[in-house]
């Protein structure tokens, strides 16, 4: 019973992040972000909040990082008034490689079908 309510936190933090970076935080950093997933531990202490950016560029994403950490407690307490639970996890954020590490795998097999 307690990993289906660690799952159905996740989800909810998920969607509330991505809402409360759309409509409530104003920092251009964080434009054009999504949030790709949400790891909770067991004890809803904390949360890793996985993201992708739009630019693959280092410099855009540690600014992006940086506007996360900066925008955390504004989300947090956004998620607390929002979220149904005792209390707010503690937000972790993270880039997502997967999508970084598609997009190589893209251009592999798009050099390989060209060199065909």
């Amino acid at each position: 019973m307690p990993n289906y309510r660690v799952g159905r936190v996740s989800q909810e933090i998920q969607r509330e992040v991505n809402d409360i970076l759309q409509k409530r935080v104003r920092d251009p950093r964080v434009q054009g972000i999504t949030i790709t997933d949400v790891e909770v531990t067991g004890d809803l202490q904390q949360a890793t909040v996985y993201y992708s950016t739009l630019s693959e560029d280092e410099k855009t994403v540690s600014e992006t990082q940086e506007g996360l950490v900066k925008a955390k407690g504004l989300i947090r307490k956004e998620l607390g008034s929002r979220l149904s639970i005792h209390k707010t996890p503690e937000l972790f954020f993270a880039r997502d490689e997967s999508v970084a590490y598609g997009n190589h795998i893209d251009e592999l097999l798009n050099q390989l079908k060209n060199n065909d």
